[in-house]
């Protein structure tokens, strides 16, 4: 998001240039995606110094930021959310990484690859590289990583395991439809060829790569289901290791000399500290605690991102992000099975107050699910399907609640729980939230707070009436916001099941014609939203942090996910 909507739009223009990963979609026109069998090569890793003229590194190479929150999950086959995403990013590397200047994929793991004329098969050669235990990296580490995620019988299934729906028989080996994974669209040709083949031609199928669910494991998690609850039993094969723990407090990550491209890291080690509240960030970053604060891994009181602004100039960093604010309905409970009750909620929220005085961060109001920054058949998707899939009118919504309340058997709205995972900003929100719906329906709202991961494994079960979310593309393509409500899938969240929407985005994986895939996308969204409302959206994100002076090389995406792999702390 950004601070105003010409700057939002400059954004955008230059991101539908490349594909961009982010932390949580892929470009439809990445050059590296062809259909003709050449081979894709990439600088070798970075060859950033560290110094640039008179700059001089500082001694103490430890960066120190702040999540406010544990992540759930260091096993990238369950990970899915942005703090796991900000921790495994340090510590793992998938075949490709994200190249943030560019915005295309560009060698990680695999030093080069080739693409079959068709689009459809892809051979992966890889480098020479370590896990942090001195073992090759090999194609068969990839083989097993993803067959995890797969693997109906993996206890939690993973939730991002329709992210592997690209390979061949991916979503048939899910479903137990094939019950031979050697038919799965993956095999180590040798210890360091990896042969990919996919259902459909995927334009970003390079940058979904370096998205945490196609990393790879070590062989030693076969057997163990709590490798990842260990900093001694997590062997990794990034540009840092997990090497301190303390659950609840804080974690730390020290380089990786295994690394393949360790002469390019000069941060000796990460410490986060894990603190739910963004005055004790804001204040540990003003007394030179962190080196960084803000989004996405951390938070800055609403109420004072305006005062930091003018404040730290020099510091203060507001970047426009493909990631959607919304509430999610548990639409398989009473009464909000009722599609009347819940429109009638999304139209009595008044986006543009809640942004100027409870978000405060220069968001954009929303009225649909997919945000700006996402490339569509030419330009911007949001550009060419605009989001007026509802208005906000209180009179209307009165007249909607009636007659859903009358179709339930219901003269009044029983006392709604709306719940929210520990934050500041989240929970002013929710009571603004349930002022509004007071105010214009008379409805008893009762906010609930939870821990992170209590939150997300009660909206996993379905258990909560309505719930805070926020989505962040996983890659530059429509896909990546509408495929997760397809029915079942692992981050539906609401019980949203119906054969129309998934045929839908099934056709759309299967084209590659680029108006048609727009068209489709359209009709989905507009399914979602307009016709169902499964959810309501609230704004399109700003990612607003505060950076020393002294810390250079942190990477955002444009979804706001971060890299801190190449950063570096200069003499202070």
């Amino acid at each position: 998001m950004k601070k105003s909507k010409s700057l939002l739009l400059m954004i955008a223009i230059v991101l539908v240039i490349g594909t961009v990963l982010a932390g949580c979609g892929g470009n439809k026109n990445n050059a590296n995606s062809g259909t003709n069998a050449a081979a894709t090569t990439a600088p070798e890793g970075s060859t950033n110094t560290g110094t640039t003229g008179d700059e001089k590194l500082a001694a103490d190479q430890t960066l120190r930021v702040n999540l406010t929150a544990e992540p759930p999950t260091f096993n990238p086959a369950q990970a899915q959310d942005s703090q796991a995403n900000t921790v495994l990013k340090t510590m793992y590397e998938g075949l490709t990484r994200m190249n943030d200047e560019t915005g295309q994929a560009e060698p990680g793991i695999a030093e080069k690859w080739d693409i079959s004329a068709d689009g459809l098969v892809y051979t992966f050669h890889l480098r020479d590289a370590q896990w942090s235990n001195g073992d090759p990296v090999e194609a068969a580490d990839f083989v097993r990583a993803w067959k995890i995620v797969l693997d109906p019988n993996t206890d939690p299934t993973a939730p991002y395991a329709y992210q592997l729906y690209y390979l061949k028989n991916g979503e048939e080996y899910y479903t137990k439809k094939v019950a031979d994974f050697n038919e799965v669209g993956v095999k180590a040709v040798d210890a360091k060829t990896l042969e990919v083949t996919l259902k459909a031609p995927t334009p970003y199928f390079l940058g979904l790569l370096s998205f945490y669910t196609y990393y790879p494991v070590h062989k030693s998690v076969e057997g163990n289901a709590k490798w990842a609850t260990s900093k001694d039993t997590m062997i990794t094969n990034g540009a840092f290791t997990l090497t301190e723990w303390t659950t609840g407090q804080s974690l730390q990550v020290s380089k990786n000399d295994k690394y393949w491209d360790a002469a390019n890291i000069k941060l000796a080690k990460i410490d986060f500290s894990l603190v739910n509240s963004g005055a004790t960030e804001l204040l540990s970053y003003k007394n030179g605690e962190l080196d960084r604060a803000g989004a996405p891994h951390g938070e800055i009181p609403q109420e004072q991102v305006p005062i930091v602004q003018k404040e730290l100039p020099n510091e203060f960093q507001r970047k426009g992000i493909a990631s959607t604010y919304y509430y999610e309905f548990n639409i398989t409970e009473k009464p909000f099975n009722n599609v009347k009750i819940r429109k009638a909620l999304a139209m009595t929220v008044n986006r543009q107050s809640l942004i100027d005085n409870v978000a405060q961060g220069g968001q954009l109001p929303a009225f649909g699910y997919v945000p700006p920054g996402i490339a569509g058949a030419d330009g911007e998707y949001r550009t060419a399907v605009k989001d007026d899939y509802f208005k906000e009118d209180t009179e209307e919504a009165k007249k909607l609640l009636a007659e859903g309340l009358a179709e339930e058997g219901l003269t009044a709205l029983p006392p709604v729980e709306l719940s929210y995972n520990t934050s500041e900003g989240h929970k002013k929100i929710a009571l603004a939230v349930a002022d509004m719906w007071k105010q214009a329906l008379g409805i008893t709202v009762n906010t609930v707070n939870q821990e992170w991961a209590v939150f997300i494994d009660n909206r996993q079960n379905l258990n909560y009436q309505i719930a805070r979310a926020g989505w962040t593309a996983d890659y530059n393509d429509p896909m990546t916001f509408l495929d997760m409500w397809v029915t079942g899938g692992g981050n539906n969240d609401t019980g949203y099941a119906n054969p129309e929407y998934d045929k839908l985005i099934q056709e759309a994986k299967t084209s590659s014609d680029l108006a048609k895939r727009q068209e489709l996308f359209a009709k989905a969204e507009k399914m979602i939203i307009q016709d169902d409302m499964i959810l309501i959206p609230f704004y399109y994100y700003t990612n607003n942090s505060l950076t020393k002076e002294y810390l250079k090389g942190v990477t955002l995406d444009f979804s706001g996910a971060i890299d801190f792999t190449r950063a570096y702390l200069l003499e202070h």
